[in-house]
């Protein structure tokens, strides 16, 4: 997803969909390092990508409601 498209998002389902993705990358993980074949890789790379979008939004909602 992009940016945008989290920015959109209520905060409840975007801290749910924070959660979720958090739990794959660690499954993804938990896979990687138990030497099971890991169909794709380099998702984890995308997964710790999105996590990174999905915080900095919630850290930005964080900071405008500080600011008020």
């Amino acid at each position: 997803m992009k940016t945008s498209e989290y920015r959109e998002m209520a905060a409840e389902e975007l801290a749910q969909r924070i959660v979720s993705a958090k739990a794959e990358l660690d499954a993804l993980r938990r896979k990687l390092a138990s030497r099971v074949e890991v169909e794709k890789p380099a998702r984890m790379r995308g997964m710790r990508r999105e996590i990174a979008r999905m915080l900095t939004v919630q850290a930005e909602r964080a900071a405008a409601e500080a600011k008020k």
